[in-house]
């Protein structure tokens, strides 16, 4: 939790300080799009590795190794002298992350049996809430008071501390795990899943600063060929040896396939919203970034609650209309915000806000714990940590082509010389235009979750009971021949309840 948490911190933290490291550091707004883009391109490109590796060496190790590497990391970051080496820290505290974070449910996911799941991932939602809450708080507060004259610096060197706690009370507490068969790592898996998604992210990022070359278009295009050759070798590599990078046997699972694609798009949306929203306030509002922190917190606190009431008391009850309710929330509230912005143009006030970002946050928060729980549900055991790095992985991917449309939703609406008089109206029209887009995404969703399971399978009645001797269970219901009914039709949950109690 302490890793989740921070990872959560340091994506929120940077958002808040941007407009202060483009003026300290003399950033330019390609290299700030990178600051962002790059921490969740190299997460994205390494998660799936990352979860594998735990699975073959350990979670525990591997956890420590992430954490201790994404320290380090934030220290570089720190320290950066100009923005090159900012953006390349912060590449690198992507990979780290990558490392630390795919454990973090691979942990939960071998540790507790699945009647207690879902209470631990109420757990997690509230800490994504709080590191929700207190990453725009902290960045802006340490941006304000400009400790030591470090300017922007501070929000990186708060990990250090948290890190370290991190990494001891790991190696005391944690409990180490792997997979029960011995499993290699697939290194052509490896490279071409990391050059199908650069091959993807890097023309889509630098696009519109180089005049969209044609090079961007065929890489992009190219990258779906990378994509089909990775499908047909892990085929092929899960056949011959049952050790592929990416477990396809995992898209048969429905409520992982279907969980996968509504994380994807979700991911787009935040990715877009998050910095546009930034900018909005602190460039064309001319807010502080406290002022800015502060009027985030009713969202933040929004998500926090949401998240742990969807968990323990909507989704048992309720199932997927929870996280169907949680989209159309979000959908209402984007647009509510962008009535509001058109209304009170550039005087609008911090409280006029707050209805908006409520009605936004309690959608994401019935979204976000609840999500996780149901992707997860029926994947076996032995499969937890290249599940649990594919669901990072597809969000991070989402994320970074949230921010890599942030060239064409936001920036390709502000015109190239503004003169200081245009530059609130033009980003304020930009943000309201950018905002269109994540209404259609919360739509998309919507209409996606339809394929998610009515329930997941813990909430299933009886599920409890056979909770207890759940590993053998898994593990054998993951050996079955491929011929026999896939995990993941409606009826599984049921059917693979005898075998758990048994």
């Amino acid at each position: 939790m302490t890793a989740a948490f921070m990872d959560l911190v340091d994506v929120t933290i940077v958002n808040i300080a941007i407009p202060s490291i483009r003026q300290d550091a003399g950033a330019s707004w390609s290299q700030i799009q990178w600051i962002t883009a790059g921490y969740a391109l190299a997460f994205a490109a390494g998660l799936i590795t990352g979860g594998r590796l735990g699975d073959i060496h350990g979670r525990k190790r591997l956890f420590l190794v992430g954490i201790g590497g994404f320290t380090v990391a934030s220290a570089l970051c720190g320290f950066a002298a100009n923005p090159e080496m900012l953006v390349a820290s912060r590449i690198l505290q992507g990979a780290m992350a990558a490392l630390m974070v795919p454990q973090v449910l691979s942990i939960v996911h071998a540790t507790f049996p699945a009647h207690e799941r879902g209470k631990v991932f109420g757990l997690f939602g509230a800490i994504v809430g709080l590191g929700a809450v207190s990453g725009p708080l902290l960045g802006a507060l340490l941006t304000e008071w400009n400790l030591f004259g470090l300017e922007w610096r501070p929000i990186f060197l708060i990990n250090l501390p948290v890190g370290i706690a991190g990494l001891i009370l790991g190696s005391r507490f944690i409990t180490e795990s792997r997979a029960p068969k011995a499993l290699k790592l697939d290194l052509v898996g490896v490279v071409l899943v990391t050059l199908g998604l650069l091959m993807l992210l890097y023309p889509l990022t630098r696009g519109r600063e180089l005049g969209w070359p044609l090079w961007g278009y065929v890489s992009m295009a190219g990258a779906l060929g990378v994509f089909g050759a990775l499908v047909a070798y892990e085929r092929r590599k899960g056949a011959r040896d049952g050790s592929p990078l990416i477990e396809l046997s995992l898209f048969r699972v429905k409520s992982f396939a279907a969980g996968i694609a509504v994380q994807t798009v979700f991911g787009v949306g935040l990715g877009v919203f998050f910095l546009v929203w930034t900018l909005y306030m602190q460039e064309g509002l001319g807010w502080s970034p406290l002022r800015a922190g502060l009027t985030g917190i009713p969202f933040s606190l929004a998500v926090s609650t949401a998240a742990g009431l969807s968990v323990q008391k909507l989704v048992p009850r309720f199932g997927r209309k929870v996280l169907q309710a949680g989209a159309l929330a979000m959908a209402v509230g984007v647009l509510l915000y962008i009535w509001e912005s058109e209304r009170y143009g550039l005087g609008i006030a911090s409280w006029q806000m707050a209805l908006p970002l409520v009605v936004m946050g309690v959608g994401m928060g019935l979204i976000v714990a609840p999500l996780t729980d149901a992707v997860l549900s029926e994947v076996p055991r032995e499969h937890a940590g290249s599940a649990s790095g594919l669901i990072n992985t597809v969000q991070q991917m989402g994320n970074a082509l949230g921010l890599g449309l942030v060239s064409v939703v936001f920036f390709g609406r502000i015109g190239e010389r503004l003169t200081p008089v245009r530059i609130g109206p033009e980003f304020a029209e930009a943000f309201r235009y950018a905002l269109g887009w994540v209404a259609a995404v919360m739509a998309v969703i919507f209409l996606l979750m339809f394929a998610l399971p009515k329930r997941p399978a813990q909430h299933v009645e009886g599920a409890g009971a056979g909770a207890e001797a759940g590993g053998s269970g898994e593990e054998r219901s993951a050996e079955k021949p491929s011929g026999e009914t896939p995990a993941g039709q409606e009826s599984t949950a049921q059917g693979r309840e005898p075998e758990l109690v048994g």
